[in-house]
């Protein structure tokens, strides 16, 4: 599976000459490829030319007397192989800005739902525009509403296109786009998950915490956050998401929430031996299943937990159990 798009960053010594003969070529005798000059006026002091291929495939390529950047989701011409590879964070600022601005340009030329939703779009163009992910991912918003059943694209776009504009998950851009993952196919499941840390990563910052995710622990594994916030506690969350009772084996939306918090508290969450919140989302489940849930409120095998449902529109409701060290939104109670 390929990874998020990265600039690949080379020292060598440049002129339009060598482009042509030793990255154009290569694409077109592979792929069948025009080269033209780019969309918009590349950085002060650097030339640059636009590669697009019969298959679809768009690449970028910019040069200056220090060297080159590479950037596309299609092969990578051998003359390329083994350089060093660069975030748009890492890359020069006006280099990476105009091949966003470049980019951006073929989502929505592609995609021009995306432009209702531009903080989204900017945010998850390291797999919008991946070499294996550019359609399934797409797919997922466009068709699944980012993992919302009942839900109109429109609605789940602007619910996280609102959190994303905060600029709160903005220093962490590639670790949070990269768990949509880049694969060929849509795995909603497992895409529906990566959307389930977005929708707490936005309750928890709008209750006022500073949320850092990725917390490398002791036991070698990761909890999926730590927040912070002044006069209060640090505090470490982990966030599953149960898959609806029609998509797997269980009976029951109660039996489907305890067969999926089973899976973190005998892993991870045992290992670390305390001291991480566990927050449950039952986005996926419909307005029936939810309702059981709430009637029942089945405990998860671990506290402190926090059950809870978001839905698009705003609407939350949940349940917690044990004593947990967060303030909450006052739907969940």
């Amino acid at each position: 599976m390929a990874t998020p798009l990265r600039f690949r960053r080379s020292k060598a010594h440049w002129t339009e000459g060598r482009v042509r003969a030793e990255i154009y070529r290569a694409l077109d005798q592979n792929l069948g490829a025009e080269m033209s000059t780019p969309w918009y006026k590349p950085p002060d002091g650097y030339d640059a030319r636009r590669f697009e291929m019969d298959n679809g495939d768009v690449a970028l390529f910019c040069w200056n007397d220090d060297g080159g950047y590479w950037l596309g989701n299609t092969e990578t011409p051998k003359t390329l192989w083994g350089t060093d590879k660069e975030t748009f964070d890492e890359a020069p600022d006006p280099v990476s800005e105009w091949a966003q601005r470049e980019l951006l340009a073929q989502l929505y030329e592609e995609d021009p739902w995306l432009e209702s939703t531009p903080k989204l779009a900017w945010f998850f163009l390291p797999v919008f525009l991946s070499k294996d992910g550019r359609e399934s991912t797409r797919v997922f918003f466009r068709e699944h509403a980012a993992g919302f059943p009942d839900a109109d694209r429109e609605t789940a776009l602007a619910f996280y296109e609102e959190f994303l504009e905060t600029g709160a998950l903005d220093e962490y851009r590639y670790v949070m786009a990269s768990k949509l993952g880049t694969s060929e196919s849509v795995h909603h499941s497992r895409m529906a998950a990566a959307m389930s840390e977005f929708t707490v990563a936005k309750l928890l910052f709008e209750q006022g915490y500073e949320v850092t995710p990725e917390i490398e622990i002791s036991t070698g594994h990761s909890i999926d956050f730590r927040i912070d916030r002044e006069g209060a506690q640090t505090t470490l969350v982990e966030v599953t998401r149960p898959v609806p009772p029609d998509h797997r084996t269980a009976d029951s939306a109660v039996a489907a929430i305890r067969q999926t918090a089973a899976n973190k508290t005998t892993g991870q969450l045992q290992e670390h031996g305390g001291g991480v919140t566990l927050f449950v989302d039952c986005s996926s489940f419909t307005d029936e299943e939810w309702a059981e849930i709430a009637r029942n409120r089945p405990d998860v095998g671990h506290r402190p937990a926090v059950v809870f449902r978001a839905r698009p529109d705003g609407r939350l409701d949940g349940y917690t159990h044990g004593s947990v060290p967060i303030d909450l939104p006052d739907g969940i109670a």
